[in-house]
């Protein structure tokens, strides 16, 4: 066999493919959730998900006054990490067709390939 025969079998291949999504802001993470599998759909894939993972709960407390003097008050802050997993059986050129979407710039994404 060829070089270019080798490559072309291997970009036939099937993977399956798991993409996590993660963002503070949900609304905008269930819109590019709805995006991916929007082109899956079109391209007639079998995809498992979104799968919502638990939300990650970050909180600080930390004292308003930088030097301790006067009276102990608090501030609180707290973010929500929020987590969607979308798995799915394709080729690696179906993967980058289907991942060429504009992303908000708070929406974290990340692909695994597994053979």
């Amino acid at each position: 066999m060829s070089v270019q025969q080798k490559q072309g079998i291997e970009s036939q291949k099937q993977h399956r493919i798991r993409m996590t999504l993660t963002s503070s802001n949900p609304k905008k993470l269930e819109r590019v959730c709805s995006l991916i599998l929007g082109n899956a759909k079109d391209k007639e894939l079998n995809v498992k998900g979104p799968v919502r993972m638990p939300t990650k709960k970050l909180k600080i407390t930390t004292r308003k006054t930088p030097c301790g003097e006067g009276s102990k008050t608090w501030d609180r802050y707290s973010m929500r990490i929020h987590k969607r997993l979308i798995d799915f059986v394709a080729t690696s050129a179906i993967v980058r067709d289907i991942t060429h979407i504009n992303i908000d710039p708070d929406v974290t994404f990340e692909v695994t390939i597994a053979s």
